[in-house]
């Protein structure tokens, strides 16, 4: 069962690494609000759940940065005969910093609005037995210490049907 949170995880990761996917977003974003957003590098997407504090002290990361995980699996045999037939719950936290308080919010809701565009622009059939249908909830946490002086993140939540 294990291997369906990564195989989710992993198919999320590479629509968000995809040239249609965050750079797009990020992209038509800044077009509409006259911002220029620095190209995000592939390492910036990490398919991990690790807390931010933990991963500056021992790896480092380059912000924004973008951390896909399953955070639940359920198996509710909705069909019959299969092995695995329910809900993975795959969560996004979007990790902003910033020398300055001003205008931290801002940038964290334009990294979202990306996100959920290249969600809603990838609603259907993602293979290998999962499907989106294009539902997400996206929980924004206070500012912070950490980062570069202060860290904000919010944490997109998405339910991606499986049947293996």
């Amino acid at each position: 069962m294990a291997q369906i949170g990564t195989t989710a995880v992993q198919k999320a990761a590479s629509l968000l690494r995809a040239p249609a996917g965050l750079q797009a977003g990020l992209a038509a974003i800044g077009q509409a609000n006259s911002v220029v957003f620095p190209v995000l590098e592939l390492s910036q997407i990490i398919a991990q759940n690790v807390p931010a504090d933990v991963i500056e002290k021992s790896a480092g990361v380059k912000y924004p940065a973008f951390h896909i995980y399953c955070e639940k699996l359920q198996n509710t045999l909705r069909e019959k005969f299969r092995q695995f037939s329910g809900t993975a719950t795959l969560s996004v936290d979007v990790r902003v910093t910033h020398d300055r308080l001003e205008g931290l919010d801002q940038k964290l809701q334009w990294y979202v609005d990306a996100l959920t565009v290249v969600l809603d622009n990838n609603r259907g059939d993602w293979n290998n037995g999962l499907f989106y249908t294009g539902g997400y909830t996206v929980t924004y946490q206070p500012v912070k210490h950490g980062g570069k002086n202060f860290l904000q993140t919010a944490k997109v939540s998405l339910d991606v049907q499986v049947s293996v």
